[in-house]
């Protein structure tokens, strides 16, 4: 099985990319990168996912940019005299499968002339789609498939955080491409390494 780059985007933010990822690591026993962290050094995505997994083949591997600022990745490194910069963002070496985790949606800036689907292409990954249930949620979701589409890029899995109602995701499913696959993932009481190992299986095939 060739290695994997897959990026977690989702529709919006606060969907459960960082709940996700750290499911998807602990069953894919890939690497974990968040590239850009936006506010809460103190307790970061990178943190957060250590936490959830019990797996030994892991590893987290650094950001590229930490900022104390919590808000959209260009306002915070504004904040601080610094502009991102696509050229600075290395992907880290590793033979494991990589997870990367977004911020956001795919349209956040990471500065005037940077998005966060910018750099989905950049790193030639596929993408796992997080979806949560609220008002609007079907827009964003469609929105958001077309434009990887238009971009030519992979839409490799879709994941449904929490509970749907049927007409939702009776919509949703009936407008993913062809070949992209999905799964629901329950809500959880509590995010702990037990409880993530017990987490539904997300994705059976990576090719």
């Amino acid at each position: 099985m060739l290695n994997k780059r897959l990026f977690v985007t989702g529709i919006g933010t606060d969907v459960g990319k960082t709940v996700v990822s750290g499911v998807l690591c602990e069953q894919l026993k890939s690497d974990y990168w968040k590239p850009v962290q936006a506010g809460d050094l103190h307790d970061t995505d990178s943190h957060k996912v250590s936490r959830m997994i019990s797996n030994d083949n892991t590893t987290i591997h650094n950001e590229t940019y930490r900022f104390i600022l919590p808000a959209s990745p260009h306002q915070a490194a504004k904040s601080e005299g610094i502009t991102i910069k696509r050229e600075d963002f290395i992907i880290p070496e590793t033979d494991n499968h990589l997870l990367i985790e977004g911020a956001g949606g795919l349209f956040v800036p990471l500065a005037t002339d940077l998005m966060m689907i910018d750099l989905i292409q950049q790193f030639q990954a596929e993408t796992i789609l997080v979806v949560r249930n609220y008002l609007g949620c079907i827009n964003h979701t469609l929105l958001s498939i077309h434009a990887l589409i238009s971009r030519n890029i992979t839409l490799k899995h879709v994941v449904f955080n929490g509970d749907f109602p049927y007409d939702t995701l009776s919509v949703i499913k009936a407008n993913l491409p062809a070949n992209t696959s999905w799964s629901i993932l329950p809500e959880f009481n509590a995010i702990n390494k037990t409880t993530v190992s017990l987490a539904p299986e997300q994705i059976s095939e990576l090719i």
